[in-house]
């Protein structure tokens, strides 16, 4: 077993110095509910973890007439936090459909947004895995890929982003926050997470010695009609084969606003500007639904076993639709 360094961050300045001491090879560990189990099966092995729960991340709070969610904050208490209910209920939805009650109580914002893959190839050692591993090859690709990706693939990687509270802030137009040896930076969510290309084991732009603080949620004119849309093998503690998050904002039966994010079917949370540029301007039914998931799913590349997810994305997506303006 390698050895590993533990210390406790007292405050930021001092978890950032921690952490750019060894910056390939330290890293954050809030509720270590991803992390622990990748080290278990010693495909993470870091020789330093700074645990930084004693940081001041775990307050949400109103800015701007959006949300500062800190990065800290547990699952849990994020879904079931007044104001993410009333004006994000999407969001909430995505997270009391994650993981379990008990993992929700222990996860972070933070490290859901960093959470890795759960493709078998990756979690096995035996395997050959670019992401784990560059240049050693996928093993995915060939072999069995029922839960894997079909858009934002490559010939290097086909993994899945396994997480769903992502799929919700890519469609909510999020943008995280930053803190590094550098200074403070800020990302739009959907330019956080990178697809594989050539470089499968660059999974965010997120650097060596970086912490995310926070999240931000503009204010938001879809709060009555958003729906979260999970379809998997169990009713429950299971990964997304397909979800959708939406957001429509009518003027009468017209669609004058709309946001897209589809989770279980990409390598990276995936926001659908194709699907909402067939909705904006168009009416609100069955019709113009299938339209915008048929355009969501046009570059899909499936391979064997996941045939089945591009049909089921199209369906999920209209279903999704059809709930938040209010047609199921």
């Amino acid at each position: 077993m390698r050895p590993i360094d533990y210390t406790v961050a007292q405050d930021v300045k001092g978890a950032l110095q921690k952490l750019s001491a060894r910056p390939a090879d330290s890293v954050p560990i809030g509720g270590g509910t991803n992390l622990v189990d990748l080290m278990k099966l010693y495909v993470q092995n870091p020789a330093t973890l700074v645990d930084i729960n004693g940081l001041p991340l775990a307050e949400i709070q109103e800015e701007g007439g959006g949300l500062r969610i800190g990065a800290l904050v547990r699952n849990s208490d994020l879904a079931n936090h007044p104001l993410v209910r009333e004006r994000y209920p999407v969001l909430s939805e995505a997270l009391l459909a994650g993981a379990s009650p008990q993992l929700r109580n222990m996860a972070t914002v933070g490290g859901n947004i960093m959470q890795r893959t759960r493709c078998a190839y990756f979690r096995d050692i035996s395997q050959p895995c670019n992401k784990r591993e560059p240049g050693s090859g996928c093993g995915a690709i060939g072999g069995y890929t029922r839960m894997h990706a079909v858009l934002g693939v490559s010939d290097k990687c086909i993994a899945v982003n396994p997480s769903d509270m992502n799929v919700a802030l890519a469609a909510l137009d999020a943008t995280v926050h930053i803190s590094g040896p550098k200074g403070e930076r800020k990302v739009p969510f959907v330019e956080f997470h990178l697809v594989p290309g050539s470089h499968p084991e660059k999974e965010t732009v997120l650097q060596p010695g970086e912490l995310i603080t926070h999240v931000t949620l503009p204010a938001s004119r879809f709060a009555a009609r958003s729906h979260y849309l999970k379809v998997r093998d169990r009713a429950s503690y299971a990964f997304a084969l397909t979800s959708a998050a939406v957001a429509l904002e009518l003027d009468g039966h017209t669609i004058k606003d709309a946001r897209v994010a589809l989770g279980g079917v990409a390598t990276k949370p995936w926001r659908s500007h194709e699907a909402e540029k067939a909705l904006i301007g168009q009416p609100a039914d069955e019709v113009r639904f299938k339209a915008a998931a048929a355009a969501a799913m046009k570059g899909a590349k499936p391979q064997g076993e996941n045939t089945f997810k591009v049909e089921l994305a199209r369906r999920t997506l209209v279903r999704a639709l059809s709930m938040a303006a209010g047609l199921a």
